[in-house]
């Protein structure tokens, strides 16, 4: 066996490392995609196009193997509680992108997994390090980098993204949580379709006939965001998480590239160092959770 094969636990990590940056270019295609659209229609609206079109497309992959039965969880209300925090980051994330430019929208956004680990210890009650505690701080400093006091995102929109960050912390936890008694599949068509309802429920109140062109798009909104999820899926399987977390981030990247092509927007030096600050503090903290 080799080094990469021992460290990984498959015998393909380079196939999972390929499949993870696949998938964040196209989480990166995604919420440039809802960037863009939401500058013409309601956020909601964008938000329901993107689930009714990752939920109709998860029904025609796994209904016709399954049947109802990936919708049977041991755990409804807490597969319910999980879906509407999906929905709240995708809301505040994507309302947050109308002020905050996508590079760091995404950074401040990856605060979720450093949350995950600040709140492990009271909800899961798993042991944090000192050293994590100081991974969590140090990505907090590089928040602060981005907004630092005088600077042009220094708002109160830049709460967007720190909530959203905060819900899709809670996400996370539930989705560790399920992961005892559901499985991945049922967790993810689950969400889609409660989050397609809600938002179907409430879309009429602000509905616009999108152009044929923005249609399209929408189409691709929703693609995208199934596609990142199955390819993300499909990684795990291939290599361990502990070898995939770095290339998690390479999101970051292609959110910077994206945001410069189609926007025109540079993130300043002091930005992109509290970037890299983000990075770094949840590498650590990954890789401090590998070793306990």
């Amino acid at each position: 066996m080799t080094a990469a094969s021992a460290l990984s636990g498959s015998s393909q990590p380079l196939k999972g490392i390929l499949l993870v940056i696949l998938a964040t270019s196209l989480f990166s295609t995604h919420d440039a995609l809802s960037k863009y659209l939401s500058g013409f229609y309601p956020i909601l609206l964008v938000v329901w196009a993107r689930y009714l079109v990752h939920t109709l497309l998860m029904a025609g992959i796994f209904l016709p193997q399954s049947g109802l039965r990936v919708l049977r969880s041991r755990r409804p209300l807490l597969q319910v509680v999980r879906a509407v925090c999906l929905l709240g980051t995708s809301l505040l994330f994507t309302t947050g992108l109308q002020y905050i430019p996508l590079a760091e929208a995404t950074a401040v956004n990856f605060l979720a997994p450093l949350l995950v680990t600040a709140l492990s210890l009271p909800l899961l009650g798993e042991r944090v390090t000192a050293g994590q505690w100081g991974a969590v701080s140090m990505g907090f400093a590089g928040v602060l980098a981005i907004v630092h006091p005088g600077g042009e995102l220094f708002t109160p929109a830049v709460l967007l993204p720190l909530a959203s960050a905060l819900c899709f912390c809670f996400y996370q936890l539930l989705t560790r949580k399920l992961a005892e008694v559901d499985s991945p599949t049922t967790s993810n068509f689950f969400a889609g379709l409660l989050n397609t309802a809600l938002t179907t429920a409430m879309v009429p109140f602000v509905w616009h006939t999108p152009s044929l062109g923005h249609a399209l798009m929408m189409i691709a909104l929703g693609t995208c965001g199934m596609s990142a999820h199955l390819f993300l899926t499909q990684a795990f399987r291939h290599a361990a998480p502990a070898l995939l977390a770095p290339f998690g981030y390479c999101q970051i990247v292609f959110a910077g590239l994206i945001g410069w092509l189609i926007f025109s927007h540079v993130p300043s030096a002091l930005a992109l160092v509290g970037i890299a600050v983000i990075c770094l503090s949840g590498l650590a903290a990954a890789w401090m959770q590998r070793r306990s």
